[in-house]
């Protein structure tokens, strides 16, 4: 049965953006999820709010729907007072939070601490965070001296009622991290392939021919990614059960709330993929992720029939 998640980005006041939570959770989206950054790309310079407070809020006030970060990182995060704070928002929801986590991107929040590491640095503190996190969450009091991190004495009590702790949701794109998100991850998460010069003329004439192109070799560059995965499920722990797949549908060149037939197109596509999981974004009036919320409300519609869906191999 595939699951249908929405990401809401952190931009409005509590009382502006608490009823959208909740009707994610009345129109029976599986999961709803918000970004964890201290400020994001073309948005850095427009209103962003913090994480925690506001998943705790959302959890506050709905009762059933999954509840999760797309995704943090360790750019501004020590897995010490993260865990805690992991712990709260699984104690808050009832053991409804997922945790999204990744190695950090090298944009707007990876420097605001000091000198971002390099990308191999980037990599080992990754896999770090991942082992230190994992530890904390699953056991009592925690002893770790690392190449980032130590902690000494970190108590993690009663810990979470998600057993055997909270689920990660490990996002992945190289083989370094898909290689984590197997071993650590109860979920691999992905925002499909980077299409760097996929674009170039989308502007012009034949912008649609030229979008159109983009989209099919992202899609390409998926199937690539998902058999990229599958050979990396070597270095999952034996007898570990399967990891759910998440994609975000808007990695991809067009956003998939320009109209409700496109969001269904592409949610049927990375099941037949064989992703468990598919995440949009609700639709921004225009930039990134513009779309339109009486499609978003028209693709509601679709919902029971799409999570009705059988991923492909699973």
């Amino acid at each position: 049965m595939v699951r249908i998640g929405i990401v809401l980005l952190p931009q409005e006041r509590w009382a502006d953006q608490r009823h959208r939570w909740q009707q994610a959770e009345e129109w029976g989206v599986d999961h709803a999820w918000t970004y964890d950054h201290l400020a994001w790309r073309s948005l850095a310079d427009e209103p962003w709010f913090a994480t925690v407070p506001l998943l705790a809020a959302a959890a506050a006030v709905t009762e059933r729907i999954g509840l999760g970060t797309w995704v943090a990182s360790p750019n501004y995060r020590h897995p010490v007072p993260f865990a805690k704070d992991v712990m709260g928002l699984d104690d808050v929801s009832g053991g409804r939070f997922l945790l999204g986590v990744g190695a950090g991107g090298e944009g707007w929040d990876a420097g605001v601490l000091g000198a971002p590491p390099t990308r191999g640095e980037r990599t080992r503190r990754f896999a770090e965070f991942l082992e230190v996190l994992d530890r904390l969450l699953t056991q009592p009091v925690t002893e770790h001296v690392g190449e980032f991190y130590e902690a000494h004495g970190a108590r993690m009590l009663p810990g979470t009622i998600a057993r055997p702790r909270t689920p990660f949701v490990v996002a992945a794109n190289g083989p370094r991290a898909l290689a984590l998100a197997a071993r650590h991850g109860q979920g691999w998460a992905t925002y499909g392939p980077s299409l760097p010069d996929a674009l170039d003329g989308a502007d012009g004439p034949g912008a649609g021919r030229v979008l159109d192109a983009a989209q099919e070799q992202w899609w390409a560059g998926l199937a690539d990614l998902v058999a990229a995965f599958e050979a990396a499920q070597s270095t999952r722990p034996a007898g570990a059960p399967p990891v759910r797949r998440y994609l975000s549908v808007d990695g991809a060149p067009r956003f998939s709330l320009v109209s409700a037939d496109h969001a269904v197109e592409v949610v049927e596509r990375a099941a037949a993929l064989g992703f468990d999981d598919v995440v949009l974004h609700w639709p921004r009036e225009h930039g990134v992720y513009a779309g339109s919320e009486r499609e978003l409300e028209r693709f509601v519609a679709h919902l029971p029939r799409l999570q009705a869906l059988e991923p492909a191999g699973r």
